[in-house]
C-alpha cells in the first residue's frame, strides 16, 4: 500500500507540471490488479522485428513464430508506415503518421505545408506513459536504437545494450528476476540490417537467416516468461510484429501476430470494401504538401475523377476542392458541391484578379444511394496567353455540361487539395457521403476515353496513365492516410471526424471486388499496437486520447475470458 501511494504521488505531481499543456483532465489513475475473471494478472510483451514484410515472413514462417500463431489473431498484412520511427511512433502512440507527423530518425515532428484550421501541434503520449499512470505495475523498453530509447525514456528499465543478441539477454533477465513487470517492448533490428545488404527477402540468405535468429530469439524469451515464478497467476499477450517491412525509404506492409494460449488461430484480414465516411463539416482528406503539382494554374489542362456515393439529399456542400471557401461570388480555385439530388462544380480567381463564381451544373441524379463516377476535365487553348478554356462535366461518363472558365483567369490558390466539407455560403452542413478511386491527371481527357474507362478496375491500364499525376484507392480501412499509388504524387492525411466503415460488397465502381472472408473487416495496422496494449492492461482509450489504433481482440473475447 505504501508503493502505491508514493506512485500516486508522482503521478498527481506530474499532472500537475503538464497541466498547462492538457486540454482535457485526465481520469484518476486505477490501482488495481488486472486479472482476468479466472484471477490471472494481465501483462504483455511486444516484439518488433523491423524491416520484416508480411509477405516475406508468410514465404517462410520459422518454428517459433508458427508456434505462436497456432493461437493468435494474425496478419500478413499490417498497414505500411512511411519510415522507421514514424512505425515506432505509431505503434507507441496509437496514431497514425497523419496525426503524429514524425517520421525522421531524431523522433521529431515535422511541419508538412498546408494547416487550414491553424491548430497547435499534438505531442501524443506514448503508452509506457498510459500504462505507469493507471496501473501498479513496471514498465520496460529493451532496444539498440538511442533515439529509440530516449522517445520511451519515461519506460522503468531501458538497459543499454548494442545487438540484438544482447537485446534478448537483457529481455530475459527483466522477466526472470522484475516480478512486477508489467508491459515491456523489444526491439530486434538485426533483420531490417541484413535487409540492406542484399534485399529485403527471403532470397537474400542474410536477410533469411536473420529471420531465423529473430525467431531463435523470441524462442528464448518465451521460455524466460514461461519460466517467471509467477507465471501460473499470470496472463500473458504476447505481440510480434514490426514497424514496417522492408527499408526506411520504401516500406512494405508488415505484419502482426498477437497469441494468448486460449486464442483459435485466425487471420485478420480486410474483408470486402472499407471507405471511409465523410459526414458533417470536419472529415476531410488533404495533400498537406504538393509542391504546385496540383495547381490550376491559367494555362494547365487536367483531369480529375472520382467515384462517390450521397447518403442524403442535401443543398450546396462543397466536398471536393482545390480551392478557396465560396462567399457571395467570392472565390479562388475550383471545388464540387452537392445541389440537391445532384451535383456541380464552382470556379473562381478573385484572388489572382479574375472574375468569381462560375459555376457549372449538371442534372443528372446521383443522390439515389447508389455508386456514382463523377468527373471534370479542364482544357485550355493558347499559352501563356490562353485565348479559350473550358470545363467539362461527366457523370458515369455521360457529358453533363460545359462552359468557359477563361475570365476565372488564373486558378492558383493556397488552399490544399481537399476531399471533404469545403465552405459554400454558409449552406450544405449536412454532408454525408463515401468517396473512392479519386484520380488526378495532368492531362484533359478525351470524351470517349472517359466514357470507356468507367468501372475501370486495374488504374494501370488506363491509356493515359502515364499522365496520373494522383490516384487513391481510398479503401485502406485504418489509420488516417490515403495511400497514392500513381507514378507521381503524394498521400493524403484524413483528419476530423472520418469513419472508416464495413460496406461488405457495395464497392464502387473503380474498385476490384474481393470475396467476403468474414463477417468482421479488419484491417491491421501498426497504431493497433498501442491500442491492443491498453485493451490486455485493462485501461480504457479515453476520447483525449485520439487514437487510431482498434483494439480488435474485443471481438474474440469469448475465446479468452474465463468464468
Amino acid at each position: 500500500m505504501k508503493n502505491k501511494i508514493l506512485i500516486l504521488l508522482g503521478i498527481v505531481l506530474n499532472i500537475g507540471v503538464m497541466s498547462s499543456c492538457k486540454k482535457y483532465d485526465n481520469p484518476p489513475p486505477v490501482f488495481e490488479d488486472i486479472k482476468d475473471f479466472n484471477g490471472l494478472q494481465r501483462k504483455i510483451i511486444v516484439i518488433s522485428i523491423d524491416g520484416l514484410a508480411g509477405e516475406e515472413l508468410q514465404k517462410a514462417i520459422p518454428t517459433n513464430l508458427a508456434t505462436l500463431q497456432k493461437h493468435s489473431k494474425y496478419s500478413y498484412n499490417t498497414l505500411a508506415t512511411s519510415s522507421n520511427a514514424a512505425g515506432w511512433v505509431s505503434m507507441l502512440t496509437g496514431t497514425g503518421f497523419s496525426k503524429h507527423k514524425v517520421s525522421a530518425d531524431n523522433f521529431e515532428r515535422t511541419d508538412e505545408g498546408h494547416d487550414e484550421d491553424h491548430t497547435d501541434p499534438v505531442n501524443f503520449r506514448n503508452v509506457l506513459d498510459y500504462v505507469t499512470q493507471y496501473k501498479s505495475v513496471t514498465t520496460a523498453m529493451v532496444t539498440t536504437w538511442e533515439e529509440l530509447r530516449d522517445y520511451t525514456r519515461n519506460a522503468d528499465y531501458a538497459p543499454k545494450v548494442n545487438s540484438d543478441l544482447a537485446v534478448k539477454d537483457s529481455t530475459v533477465s527483466l522477466l526472470s528476476r522484475v516480478n512486477s513487470l508489467g508491459t515491456i517492448i523489444v526491439n530486434l533490428r538485426d533483420v531490417q540490417k541484413a535487409g540492406e545488404d542484399g534485399g529485403y527477402t527471403v532470397n537474400n540468405a542474410k536477410f533469411k537467416a536473420a529471420i531465423a535468429k529473430s525467431d531463435e530469439y523470441i524462442g528464448n524469451i518465451v521460455e524466460a516468461i514461461k519460466a517467471r515464478k509467477n507465471y501460473e497467476k499470470e496472463d500473458w499477450l504476447i505481440v510480434v510484429t514490426t514497424n514496417h517491412g522492408g527499408s526506411n525509404t520504401d516500406a512494405k506492409n508488415g505484419f502482426t501476430i498477437v497469441s494468448q494460449p486460449n486464442l483459435q488461430e485466425y487471420e485478420l484480414k480486410k474483408s470486402g470494401f472499407n471507405p471511409s465516411l465523410f459526414q458533417g463539416t470536419t472529415a476531410r482528406a488533404t495533400v498537406d504538401q504538393d509542391n504546385g503539382l496540383y495547381d490550376g494554374g491559367t494555362t494547365k489542362d487536367f483531369t480529375v475523377q472520382m467515384d462517390v456515393k450521397f447518403n442524403l439529399t442535401t443543398q450546396w456542400p462543397g466536398f471536393l476542392s482545390k480551392g478557396s471557401d465560396l462567399r457571395g461570388q467570392s472565390m479562388t480555385g475550383w471545388l464540387w458541391l452537392q445541389s440537391g439530388n445532384s451535383w456541380g462544380v464552382v470556379f473562381g480567381g478573385t484572388q489572382n484578379g479574375g472574375s468569381g463564381k462560375t459555376q457549372i451544373s449538371s442534372t443528372s441524379n446521383v443522390a439515389d444511394g447508389k455508386w456514382h463516377t463523377l468527373t471534370m476535365v479542364v482544357k485550355t487553348t493558347g499559352s501563356p496567353n490562353p485565348t479559350a478554356r473550358t470545363v467539362t462535366i461527366y457523370t458515369d461518363g455521360v457529358e453533363n455540361s460545359s462552359g468557359s472558365i477563361l475570365a476565372n483567369r488564373s486558378l492558383t490558390v493556397a488552399d490544399a487539395l481537399r476531399v471533404g466539407h469545403k465552405y459554400v455560403d454558409n449552406t450544405g452542413n449536412n454532408l454525408s457521403l463515401y468517396t473512392a478511386n479519386l484520380s488526378y491527371y495532368n492531362v484533359a481527357l478525351e470524351a470517349n476515353t472517359i466514357k470507356d474507362a468507367v468501372g475501370l478496375k486495374d488504374i494501370t491500364k488506363h491509356p493515359n496513365y502515364a499522365s496520373l499525376i494522383g490516384f487513391w484507392p481510398m479503401d485502406e480501412g485504418s489509420e488516417g492516410t490515403y495511400f497514392n499509388k500513381a507514378p507521381g504524387g503524394y498521400n493524403m492525411s484524413l483528419s476530423g471526424d472520418y469513419k472508416w466503415t464495413y460496406l461488405e460488397d457495395d464497392y464502387a465502381p473503380g474498385t476490384e471486388p474481393v470475396p467476403i472472408t468474414a463477417k468482421i473487416s479488419i484491417p491491421t495496422a501498426t497504431s493497433d499496437i498501442a491500442a491492443l496494449c491498453l485493451y490486455w492492461m485493462n485501461i480504457e482509450i479515453l476520447a483525449d486520447f485520439n487514437y487510431d489504433g482498434k483494439p480488435y481482440l474485443n471481438n474474440f473475447e469469448l475465446e479468452f475470458l474465463k468464468n
